[in-house]
């Protein structure tokens, strides 16, 4: 027999600190501290010390489709970089960049202005005064463990503060730090 109830789809704005799972571990909290669903599953990770989207859901199939680079789904990040990336290290972001585990797929990167309605990290973000931050837009169809980190590092502009906006056609609009919706 098939069911008729829809999968469930989680979307929720996790917080500096909390990794992409419910149990917390050391000094980093866990979903449940936000999340208290039975039966729903991330569908993909974001680190501990990353911000932003993160979705979860009930339905194996539609976790696959999210998470697994085969399917390709984009996912778009704000970065915030150390330095200001002169238009060669965006084309190398754009071009693929070669990292310790092979070089990445070609991505879409461009400079912007702060994203408007960012929220204060907190912990903020180290500041050193002489040196200038730069916010860029990453779009990548790939997933690799800390990609974007390494990638802006890669082009000799670390990563600051890291926040993903979109997976697909699922964003962050409407909701806050620590908030989700269904």
């Amino acid at each position: 027999m098939v069911s008729s109830v829809a999968p469930r789809l989680i979307r929720f704005n996790k917080p500096y600190g909390v990794l992409s799972q419910f149990t917390p571990e050391g000094r980093w909290q866990g979903l449940k501290d936000f999340i208290d669903l039975p039966g729903v599953y991330v569908a993909g990770r974001l680190d501990a010390d990353s911000e932003g989207l993160l979705l979860l859901t009930d339905d194996g199939k539609l976790q696959a489709q999210i998470a697994d680079p085969r399917f390709k789904m984009e996912k778009v990040y704000w970065v915030q970089v150390e330095g200001v990336p002169a238009d060669a290290a965006l084309a190398a972001l754009r071009d693929g960049v070669t990292l310790n585990d092979g070089p990445t797929r070609p991505a879409h990167a461009q400079r912007i202005n702060p994203p408007s309605g960012l929220w204060e990290r907190d912990p903020p973000i180290r500041v050193r005064q002489a040196i200038p931050t730069t916010w860029i837009e990453l779009a990548i169809k790939e997933g690799r463990n800390r990609q974007v980190r390494r990638m802006t590092a890669a082009v000799g502009h670390p990563t600051l503060r890291l926040v993903r906006a979109a997976i697909g056609p699922y964003t962050l609009d409407g909701l806050a730090p620590g908030a989700w919706a269904g």
